[in-house]
């Protein structure tokens, strides 16, 4: 059976961005130029460019064309509490300390702190009543220069008024808000417990990761609540993460660290 001639163009063109005639980020020819390029019409053109969309190949930009999708070379977050500090894997210091671990650059926005009512899930899982004020916290987080994942966290407003002024400033918090409510408040955070979600992004997900809002890369949602001695819950942390770029690993027990695994080009020189 012959194969359909949109199929060969898919096939043509993917071999010519898997050899790197092609390159990551690339335009590819418009489909003027497609067409004459292969003698065909401008419905197998459009069949063969979603084929590759459909294969994560190629992504289209409203009014610039279309593009060799750029891969990127995955982060791995370590969501399970350092067995030495407890800190929380993820989360603000810990989460910078394991980048730099890895040999990449990180960097995070100055806080943007707000107050505002608590609705649906975050006044559901501080166990406050609907309406209640709390402080935001929200920060961009960027990993070699590329926006790599944002996290808000919200607050009980008490918080301040019990003497944990500086929750309300827009500065970092360095030794972590784990420790700077035990210091300001007495408050010791012995757990938390993580609810992952995969959905498509928000307009402004997709703004500021660069990932676009049909679905093609959804984004991993991580909301973590976070305990006292009590049972009492400290804060809600929300995180979103593009699932082009990230991974996670949950360990349990004692386990040897993880191995490091080649990056893409190196498996290319290699293989």
């Amino acid at each position: 059976m012959t194969e359909p001639m949109y199929m060969r163009i898919s096939e043509d063109l993917r071999r010519q961005i898997e050899t790197k005639e092609l390159r990551p980020g690339e335009q590819l020819p418009t489909e003027l130029e497609l067409r004459q390029q292969y003698d065909a019409s401008r419905n197998t053109i459009r069949d063969a460019i979603k084929l590759l969309i459909g294969n994560g190949l190629v992504e289209t930009r409203p009014g610039q064309g279309t593009y060799v999708v750029e891969k990127m070379d995955p982060f791995v977050t370590t969501l399970s509490a350092d067995p030495g500090t407890g800190a929380p894997g993820g989360d603000g210091g810990a989460y910078l300390s394991e980048v730099s671990e890895q040999n990449r650059e990180a960097f995070s926005s100055p806080p943007q702190v707000g107050i505002q009512k608590a609705v649906g899930l975050i006044s559901a899982r501080l166990r406050i009543p609907e309406g209640t004020n709390v402080i935001s916290r929200h920060q961009q987080r960027f990993i070699d220069g590329t926006p790599w994942s944002m996290q808000t966290s919200f607050f009980p407003m008490d918080f301040v008024t019990r003497g944990a002024a500086r929750l309300i400033g827009a500065d970092d918090i360095q030794e972590g808000m784990a420790q700077y409510l035990a210091d300001a408040l007495g408050l010791k955070q012995v757990g938390y417990r993580d609810w992952i979600t995969v959905r498509v992004p928000n307009s402004a997900e997709a703004d500021f990761l660069k990932i676009p809002m049909d679905g093609r890369v959804p984004v991993f949602e991580l909301l973590r609540v976070a305990f006292d001695e009590s049972g009492t819950p400290l804060r809600v942390t929300v995180t979103i993460f593009p699932t082009d770029r990230n991974q996670f690993i949950v360990n349990v027990g004692d386990v040897p660290p993880p191995l490091s695994l080649p990056k893409e080009d190196d498996q290319e020189r290699t293989g």
